[in-house]
C-alpha cells in the first residue's frame, strides 16, 4: 500500500497526484509500516495545523490525494528525523509549495570537547530496540560522564542490562543539546517532574476507557491520549516563548 501512494515529488500539490482518492483509513494503512505510532488523530492534528489540506466530499468524508499523502510523510519524517517544531516544518511546506529550497535549522556550535549530536541518530536502530549504552552515548554525543548524570538524574532509565530504548534518543539529543550551553543534567530535574504530573494529569483522563474491556475503547483512548500529549507539548512551548518574549523585552526582534 505504501508504494502505491508514493510520488516522486513529495509535496507537489499540482498534476495528477493531487486529485483526491484515498480515504483516512487508507492514508493511515499507507503511512503506519513507515511510522508505526501514526493515528487518525495525529493525521486530524496535522490536518488542524494546517499542514495538509484534504479535500471533503459532499457527505464531509476526507479524501486524500498521493501528493496529499507525501505531504504527510514530510512531516512525520522531519519530527521523527529531525525533531523539528511543526512551526519550521511548515514553513519549510510554504518553501516548497513556492519552488524554493528549504534550509533546515543549524544545530548549535559544539564545544570542542564535545562533537555536535548528528541530526539523524546513527546507526538507528529497529523501532523499539535497545541500544548498548556506549552506542546510545554515541548517537546524541553524550560522554558516559553526562550519561551517568542523566541516570543519576532520572532523566533516562536503562534496562536490567544497562542498554537504552530507542525511544529515549530524542531526549538524550535534547540533553545533549543543553550541555553545549552549560546546562547539566542536574539542572533538568524540573523537566522530569513536570512531564510526570503532566502524564498523570492525562492518564486520569482516559483511564476509564483504558481499563475497559472493549477494544474498540482502548483504541480510541490510546488515540486521545496521544492527541492531549500533542496538545500538552504545545500548550508547554506556548507559556515557554511566551516568557521567553517577556525575557527579551518588548523591543525584541524589532
Amino acid at each position: 500500500m505504501t508504494s502505491a501512494v508514493r510520488s516522486d515529488d513529495p509535496v507537489d500539490a499540482g498534476g495528477p497526484d493531487a486529485r483526491p482518492r484515498f480515504t483516512i483509513g487508507e492514508v493511515l494503512a499507507a503511512l503506519r509500516e513507515e511510522f508505526p505510532d501514526v493515528t487518525i488523530s495525529k493525521i486530524r492534528y496535522l490536518e488542524g495545523e494546517d499542514l495538509v489540506h484534504p479535500q471533503r466530499t459532499p457527505s464531509g468524508y476526507r479524501k486524500f490525494s498521493t501528493a496529499d499523502v507525501e505531504r504527510l510523510r514530510f512531516v512525520l519524517s522531519a519530527q521523527r528525523d529531525h525533531y523539528l517544531p511543526l512551526r519550521v516544518i511548515k514553513e519549510q511546506l510554504d518553501a516548497l509549495d513556492r519552488g524554493e529550497q528549504p534550509t533546515r535549522p543549524e544545530p548549535p556550535a559544539a564545544a570542542p570537547a564535545a562533537p555536535a549530536a548528528p541530526a539523524v541518530p546513527a546507526p538507528r536502530p529497529e523501532e523499539g530496540a535497545p541500544l548498548p549504552a556506549a552506542a546510545f552515548a554515541a548517537a546524541v554525543g553524550l560522554d558516559d560522564a553526562q550519561l551517568a548524570d542523566c541516570v543519576q538524574h532520572g532523566l533516562l532509565v536503562p534496562g536490567a542490562d544497562g542498554s537504552f530504548p530507542a525511544g529515549a534518543l530524542p531526549v538524550a539529543q535534547a540533553v545533549a543539546g543543553l550541555a553545549r550551553h552549560g546546562i547539566e543534567p542536574r539542572h533538568l530535574r524540573v523537566h522530569r517532574t513536570g512531564a510526570e504530573r503532566e502524564a498523570a494529569l492525562l492518564e486520569q483522563v482516559v483511564a476509564p476507557a483504558l481499563a475497559s474491556r472493549a477494544e474498540d475503547a482502548r483504541t480510541r483512548a490510546a488515540e486521545q491520549l496521544h492527541e492531549l500529549g500533542a496538545l500538552s507539548a504545545q500548550l508547554h512551548t506556548a507559556l515557554l516563548e511566551l516568557r521567553l518574549r517577556e525575557v527579551l523585552g518588548p523591543d525584541a526582534g524589532a
